[in-house]
C-alpha cells in the first residue's frame, strides 16, 4: 500500500505517518524502486501500535527508546519489557486520576441537579 492508502485506512494523515517514521515512531518503511513508501501488514501493525499507545498518552521519547531496542533484535526483550511496565505503571496512574476526576464531576453535575428540581 502507498502513503495515501494506509493514511485513509488508518485514518491518519500522510504527513503524521511520515514524521512518526523520521523520528523513529515506527520502523522504516521499504520503498519501492521508486523510492514511493510501499507498506506491508507490520509496517500497518506499527501505525497501530504508535496510534494507540500515544491516544494513551505514552511519550515519543519512550515509543521511540522501545522501536530502537526492537531493531536491536531479541536480546533487548527484558529492556522492552521493562519498558512497557514502566509505560504501563504511568498509565495505570494517569488512569486512576482521570477516574477520580470523573467521579468528581459527576457528583457536581449530580449537585446542580438537586438544585434545579
Amino acid at each position: 500500500m502507498n502513503i495515501s492508502e494506509v493514511s485513509r485506512e488508518k485514518d491518519i494523515s500522510a504527513d503524521t505517518i511520515r514524521y512518526y517514521e523520521r523520528i523513529g515512531l515506527i520502523p522504516p518503511v521499504k520503498r519501492t524502486s521508486g523510492g514511493i513508501r510501499d507498506f506491508d501488514e507490520e509496517d500497518m501493525r506499527w501505525i497501530d501500535f504508535a496510534k494507540c499507545m500515544r491516544s494513551a498518552g505514552l511519550s515519543i521519547e519512550s515509543l521511540i527508546e522501545y522501536i530502537k531496542l526492537y531493531g536491536e533484535g531479541e536480546h533487548t526483550n527484558l529492556a522492552r519489557k521493562n519498558l512497557l511496565m514502566e509505560e504501563s505503571e504511568k498509565l495505570e496512574a494517569k488512569m486512576n486520576e482521570l477516574s477520580a476526576a470523573h467521579t468528581r464531576l459527576k457528583m457536581k453535575i449530580e449537585h446542580y441537579d438537586e438544585l434545579l428540581k
